[in-house]
């Protein structure tokens, strides 16, 4: 086995035992990207030298008996939103070409904290929003990673690390996770906090992760947990026990409902087929629920803040560098210019009880299994595919992971989304590494099946 092909944990475990350094690691990693990133293009700023220095730091700690952090001495990317002191975060746009922040992100430190060596930053669609940047799909060069964390997505996808940050403010970590075939998790509004990150909205904005298994996503995503004063939407609470949970077998099979919501006319045929198989696979486990009535017009809420909420972020940026803004981030601001506050403060209403609608639903039902995306990564690399699967669930903050189950008509993958009461992201993660070793061990069964009769 390469050391690329390592997991976070098991990475975090080899640095910690002494069978490997995180040197080692660290050169594996940027070996990997030198042989790729020319196909890939998941990287806006690496610096090898600084990665390697990091990466002997934190071999100099471990050889000294320090105490070592959970991530100690393994390289993760973090998306170009971030704010990282000792490198540049322009945010996907040349608006903010060479900006220099002078402290890192909240969940930057904390990753540092952690012992994470940060190998570089990932490429991000223009402002986080919707115009792609460079970053292809590692599977196929011809399509869309997906935006906006498309390169934390590739760079995890493609073994150049095996965990990176991501943000989602509307699909941006479960779309690209489902179109590169990782594991992507996006926690409930508020568990992490956005200090120092790219703020298009207040409400709808969070932090994700991108790894290659449950537990790493699970072990990544803990030690960025925490009430931080400068997140208002943060609060004190015991940090949930992710990894603990996440690794747990649950008390009693889980029970999922299979929700199509408002979006599943624009799903492909091959996903209707892919969650039928799947739906049939799981049996009595899985119970097809419809969503109320309320959730009717979930989607459009949404946007009204989106793009309300972009025309006050951006306001700097489209009132002196308009013409170098895209034409479609462009209509999103003036189209939220025009948002008037009754519009506003409905949509911002709407939240809570959404929420405790679905609440209602959770009583019954573990998680909600729908699609990811609309279907494969589309060819070509003008657009970064439909994030329509993911909006509602953005809107109301609740817990959500793709997992990569399924497989399209070209041999692409596709995710599997799963999504949680609020809150309750343990619970949500340890039914998804639950319906993975489901599915897993029966593809194996089958195969076993089908080997017999031959």
């Amino acid at each position: 086995m390469e050391l690329t092909d390592l997991g976070l944990a098991a990475a975090a475990a080899a640095i910690r035992d002494g069978e490997v350094s995180s040197t080692e690691l660290v050169d594996a990693c940027l070996d990997r990207i030198a042989a790729r990133e020319e196909t890939v293009r998941a990287w806006t700023f690496l610096d090898r030298d600084h990665a390697r220095a990091q990466a002997a730091a934190a071999d100099r700690l471990r050889k000294e008996g320090a105490a070592l952090g959970p991530l100690h001495g393994v390289p993760v990317g973090v998306k170009d939103i971030f704010d990282t002191a000792d490198m540049p975060t322009e945010d996907g746009t040349v608006l903010h070409a060479g900006r220099q922040p002078a402290r890192d992100a909240r969940a930057v430190a904390l990753l540092r904290a952690a012992g994470a060596v940060v190998l570089g930053k990932t490429v991000t669609t223009e402002l986080a929003v919707y115009t792609p940047g460079k970053t292809r799909n590692p599977h196929d060069p011809s399509r869309t990673p997906g935006g906006s964390s498309s390169g934390s997505a590739a760079a995890v996808a493609d073994r150049m690390v095996p965990f990176a940050l991501g943000s989602q403010t509307n699909g941006s970590v479960i779309r690209p996770a489902s179109y590169c075939g990782v594991v992507g998790y996006k926690p409930s509004h508020g568990l992490v906090s956005r200090a120092g990150m790219l703020r298009q909205s207040r409400l709808l904005d969070h932090v994700g992760v991108f790894a290659r298994t449950i537990e790493d996503a699970a072990l990544g995503a803990e030690v960025l947990l925490g009430h931080d004063p400068k997140d208002e939407d943060t609060r004190p609470r015991a940090r949930l026990p992710l990894s603990r949970v996440a690794a747990e077998e649950p008390p009693l099979p889980p029970r999922l409902a299979f929700v199509e919501t408002p979006a599943w006319p624009e799903a492909e045929e091959s996903v209707g087929a892919a969650f039928a198989e799947l739906r049939e696979l799981l049996g009595e486990r899985i119970a097809t629920v419809a969503l109320p009535g309320a959730f009717a017009d979930a989607i459009e809420c949404h946007r009204a803040i989106l793009e309300a909420d972009l025309a006050v972020s951006f306001q700097q940026e489209y009132e002196r560098g308009r013409e170098k803004l895209s034409r479609r981030l462009v209509e999103m601001i003036e189209s939220g210019q025009r948002r008037t506050a009754p519009e506003y403060i409905r949509a911002c209403a709407r939240r809570p009880i959404l929420r405790g609608v679905l609440d209602d639903i959770f009583e019954e039902f573990d998680a909600i299994v729908t699609p990811a995306t609309t279907g494969e990564a589309p060819v070509g690399l003008e657009s970064t595919g439909s994030p329509i699967f993911c909006t509602i669930w953005t809107y109301c903050g609740v817990p959500a992971v793709s997992l990569p189950l399924l497989v399209g008509p070209a041999g692409m993958p596709i995710g599997v989304q799963l999504v949680g009461a609020y809150g309750d992201d343990a619970r949500l993660l340890r039914t998804a590494r639950w319906l993975a070793q489901f599915v897993a061990g029966d593809g194996k069964a089958r195969r076993q099946r089908s080997a017999r009769r031959r």
